[in-house]
């Protein structure tokens, strides 16, 4: 229970590595807030967060508005007393060739990759602030480290960002004892990634099977994550343990990305 009382806000938690993330942090002992997009995707995740004991809300929001930000961190600190931890773990992605990618497709990156984790680790280090602590973990990629499989460049840029962001908010929140670390997921199995996994089979013109073979061919360890080998950092990164951690950008990879 090394996350005893702590209130744990995961964002992008309706499914896949958001989903695991949650869960493992009420395992840990903390009260967690779910925030979707999907409302009914976020309050499964509360009820199987509930499971441990803890005690959890379930929010709709969209990363994207920053007025719906507003109010997530507000009903946070109003429900549940105050603000420990955020993971800013939504995201959106396509699998698209660098010369197929449009304005909407930037567009919609970014404004959830990039803007939705800015703005949501700025509300949240204002309350964290006040509170003279907390913890921001970041959910990136080893595709803002130029990883060559990455599901297209926007996406990497968005993540190149977050890593960015990442070390400059921890110098600038480091004096109130804010610490602000990024987690680099390498291939992980979850819905989004065999949404994307499919259009590579297409592409290959091989199957499912296949093209997960060749996908996991380049990884030294010889196997994808799970989204629970991700939220096991994201514990970690959360915990006393880590009290002096922080500007960093840890891959978990199984060693594919080595920078």
């Amino acid at each position: 229970m090394i996350l005893k009382d702590k209130v744990v806000l995961v964002t992008g938690s309706g499914a896949g590595i958001g989903e695991a993330i949650a869960i493992a942090m009420a395992e840990a002992g903390a009260q967690v807030v779910s925030a979707d997009i999907d409302g009914a995707a976020a309050q499964k995740t509360a009820d199987a967060a509930a499971a441990f004991q803890a005690k959890t809300l379930a929010l709709e929001i969209d990363v994207g508005n920053v007025a719906e930000i507003d109010a997530m961190v507000g009903r946070t600190v109003d429900e549940l007393g105050r603000l420990d931890i955020i993971v800013n773990n939504a995201g959106v992605t396509r699998r698209a060739y660098i010369m197929d990618l449009t304005e909407e497709d930037w567009d919609r990156i970014h404004r959830v990759n990039a803007k939705g984790v800015f703005f949501c680790l700025q509300r949240a280090a204002r309350t964290m602030i006040e509170q003279g602590e907390g913890r921001i973990i970041n959910i990136a990629s080893i595709a803002g480290r130029g990883y060559a499989g990455t599901s297209n460049a926007a996406y990497a840029a968005s993540k190149g960002a977050v890593i960015a962001l990442t070390k400059t908010a921890s110098q600038q929140l480091g004096p109130h004892n804010i610490n602000v670390n990024a987690i680099c997921p390498g291939v992980t199995r979850t819905p989004l990634s065999d949404r994307n996994l499919a259009v590579r089979a297409e592409e290959q013109d091989v199957s499912l099977e296949e093209a997960l073979k060749n996908h996991l061919k380049p990884i030294p360890i010889g196997r994808a994550n799970q989204a629970e080998d991700i939220a096991a950092m994201a514990v970690f990164l959360a915990s006393p343990g880590a009290r002096n951690i922080t500007g960093q950008a840890y891959n978990v990879d199984g060693g594919l990305v080595l920078s």
